[in-house]
């Protein structure tokens, strides 16, 4: 008889951004059969987990610790970690990451600790130099750290010093052939595109390391050559407000959609005539992957987290040759002239990415982990 593992993965809420996605994606594709699964959302209140519980399956529990901000969620996690006593945790985010790392010495002994690391690290992404302090002191004390590219893991060995427990796993995305995720590409049941187009699509939280504002400025020129432009931009965040009264100033906001966060972001694929990723600094967008399964094309930026890596010379996808306004604006030129309507591209990059292949690869690493414990 199989003995059941108890894992309880750990993300701040289910709105919002990629490593929430992730997070869900794996934490419902691991078998019944093997392992009990448990979602903890750190800063989720209960109205959060009952609607988050709605697109999960009922094998997945989810926690609603409730705190209001990540540092002020140490008794709220304690008393869960304790209370569920779990084989192993799996934690998404840097700043969750830091908690669990601070506080395992409090857990019960026998439990194993996975982090995955969503984002660059280097200076020039804005990380300040008392949170590239905690990287050093605490990750190296997980069980396994995953970074999504190499480039990440190159930065991140550099950081804390050691390879002993570094992974490159690539983010699972949605995929067709997964029956319990048929909703997440439900046929659109309304028109949410304005005009003929060309429709360009954005994703992501609205922060200023996603470059909105440098798209928003591209996307005025974009228009000279293509009048009937859309862009609609799925996400919220901090610069809602200012991205928002940047649009007004430059005489696009009627032509500008701020969907603000979307539960189900496919229904804006199928209309779409490309994806833009206008990031300054990013890791593997998840957002970009799920656009890529959808077969969309994809004007990027080239971050240094891998994108350009894992792109370039591929169909599909045109990389600006630099993190600019203008380079935008030539590369969306360039795109837009390059392909008709409602054309698509079947990415085969992407194949590593897919759930039905990227989860094997996870649901390894834990068994893996939880092997280790046991010897």
């Amino acid at each position: 008889m199989t003995t059941q593992r108890t894992v309880l993965f750990l993300i701040p809420h289910l709105g919002g951004g990629g490593a929430e996605r992730v997070t869900a994606n794996l934490a419902c594709g691991l078998p019944e059969s093997r392992f009990r699964v448990h979602l903890g959302l750190v800063t989720g209140l209960a109205a959060h987990a009952a609607s988050g519980a709605a697109e999960l399956p009922a094998r997945v529990t989810m926690h609603a610790l409730g705190a209001t901000r990540v540092r002020s969620a140490v008794w709220p996690l304690l008393r869960l970690v304790w209370q569920l006593k779990p084989d192993l945790i799996f934690s998404n985010m840097f700043h969750v990451n830091f908690l669990v790392l601070l506080l395992r010495p409090l857990f019960p002994r026998r439990t194993r600790c996975i982090i995955r690391q969503n984002q660059m690290t280097s200076p020039e992404t804005g990380t300040g130099n008392f949170t590239r302090t905690l990287y050093r002191m605490l990750y190296p004390h997980a069980d396994k750290l995953v970074c999504q590219s190499e480039a990440m893991a190159k930065e991140m060995r550099t950081l804390i010093g050691t390879t002993r427990n570094l992974r490159v796993l690539p983010n699972p995305v949605l995929s067709k052939s997964a029956p319990e995720q048929d909703k997440f590409f439900a046929p659109v049941s309304e028109n949410l595109w304005l005009g003929p187009g060309p429709r360009l699509l954005a994703m992501g939280r609205l922060t200023h390391e996603k470059g909105f504002d440098m798209l928003l400025s591209a996307f005025l020129q974009v228009q000279r050559s293509f009048p009937t432009a859309e862009l609609a931009i799925l996400g919220q965040g901090p610069e809602d407000a200012a991205l928002k009264a940047m649009s007004r100033e430059l005489g696009i906001e009627e032509q500008v959609h701020f969907a603000g966060y979307v539960t189900n972001s496919h229904a804006w694929f199928g209309g779409a005539t490309a994806f833009v990723m206008s990031s300054r600094y990013e890791g593997i967008s998840n957002a970009l992957l799920e656009a890529a399964a959808a077969g969309l094309p994809i004007v990027t930026t080239p971050t240094r987290g891998g994108i350009a890596e894992l792109l370039s010379s591929q169909p599909g996808a045109w990389i600006t040759r630099e993190i600019s306004t203008q380079a935008i604006v030539e590369s969306l030129i360039f795109a837009l002239e390059s392909i008709t309507p409602g054309k698509r591209f079947s990415h085969s990059w992407l194949q590593d990415y897919r759930m039905e292949n990227a989860l094997p690869r996870f649901e390894s690493l834990i068994n893996e982990v939880l092997a280790g414990a046991r010897a």
